[in-house]
């Protein structure tokens, strides 16, 4: 039998994560997502937005979105492709790792472009934590 939350539940953990994040900061790499947020980051470095306190609004339906009002914008620390992204608390630990794409690909956080230049602005679209039902 699967275990299944209820909606109240879901907001709940969602939130609880969000919140983790308020003040934090998102960094997005290159390459290859590591096995979680307690692991070493691999990549380069790519870009390192300072987020909000809070950082997403409150949670519906199991989702909590990333407020990209103001847009969160950074400037490319390095070259490349984004690959995955870390949300890091205020005190630097890490708190949720996802997968990066362009605006409309799918991905838990998309931005424009993916591909990052030194220099260049780099501004995030979208992003959201998704607490699953079961």
């Amino acid at each position: 039998m699967a275990v299944r939350i209820s909606t109240a539940a879901r907001n709940a953990a969602a939130d609880a994560i969000a919140a983790l994040a308020d003040g934090g900061v998102l960094r997005i790499y290159t390459g290859t997502q590591p096995a979680g947020p307690d692991t070493a980051p691999s990549g380069d470095l790519l870009a390192e937005f300072t987020l909000a306190d809070p950082a997403f609004a409150a949670a519906v339906a199991g989702v909590a979105d990333l407020d990209t009002t103001p847009a969160v914008t950074a400037t490319g620390l390095d070259d490349g492709t984004a690959g995955w992204f870390r949300i890091c608390d205020a005190g630097e630990a890490g708190v949720l790792d996802g997968s990066v794409t362009a605006t409309g690909g799918g991905g838990d956080l998309t931005m424009n472009p993916t591909t990052i230049s030194t220099g260049v602005s780099v501004t995030i679209t979208a992003g959201s934590i998704t607490m699953p039902a079961s």
